[in-house]
């Protein structure tokens, strides 16, 4: 049995479509997603964005449950240069599991520590910041609490991500505009006041609306071939 976790469901949509005999279920108050890639059987949950949704929503899940491994999956933010959009990140200082065995034919995977913050990074300067003192790579705001419940049930972890922004393609809008924390969803009301006022960029939420769409089919793919390979 495998888990695999993502905070929203806009990360996991590719994800799910190629499940076979899919199904839902409800256990201690968290919706569950099941099914099947080839022979394996899958779990996946959404923890929700931030520490506090993140750890409840894990704890419950784990709870009482045995799990092969567990893949902590979604998307991250780059803090350097190195890291581009539509990256693959596995992040080794959460990670047990390696991947030294899996072939991942024409799919890069850069092995970097990740840093999981409690709020959207906006500016580039501020990404620099936090990559000087933290000697990160990449950033999400839910790994680290994934890997401590992990390590409190003994379940090997795989933090794999993939990378939607960078410090020169940063989000198309404000973070406070893009997803409200606190509700856990995107309000279009205020994107839409947002570019009403803005109208000069809106190519730019076009663009970054192609780039998660690109970087969701990058993510499956190599989600799919690893559950397969490890």
């Amino acid at each position: 049995m495998i888990a695999v976790t993502f905070a929203l469901p806009a990360e996991s949509s590719k994800f799910l479509r190629r499940l076979g005999n899919k199904s839902r279920a409800n256990r201690n108050g968290i919706s569950i997603v099941r099914g099947t890639i080839g022979h394996r059987s899958i779990e996946v949950i959404h923890t929700g964005v931030g520490e506090n949704i993140c750890r409840e929503r894990i704890g419950k899940f784990l709870e009482d449950q045995q799990f092969d491994f567990l893949i902590s999956a979604g998307f991250a933010g780059s803090l350097n240069h190195q890291l581009e959009v539509n990256d693959l990140l596995v992040a080794k200082n959460f990670s047990t599991v390696d991947l030294k065995h899996a072939s991942l034919s024409n799919v890069s995977i850069y092995a970097a520590n990740m840093l999981t913050v409690p709020a959207l990074i906006d500016s580039s300067e501020e990404r620099e910041r936090i990559a000087r003192e933290s000697g990160a790579s990449g950033v999400d705001m839910e790994t680290e609490f994934i890997a401590r419940a992990c390590a409190a049930h003994g379940i090997p972890l795989l933090a794999l991500r993939v990378i939607t922004d960078t410090p020169t393609q940063p989000f198309p809008a404000p973070p406070s505009v893009l997803f409200d924390i606190q509700r856990q969803r995107t309000h279009i009301a205020v994107i839409a006041k947002f570019y009403l006022a803005h109208p000069r960029r809106m190519p730019g939420l076009i663009q970054f609306a192609r780039r998660i769409s690109r970087a969701r089919k990058t993510l499956s793919n190599a989600l799919v071939r690893i559950v397969r390979d490890l």
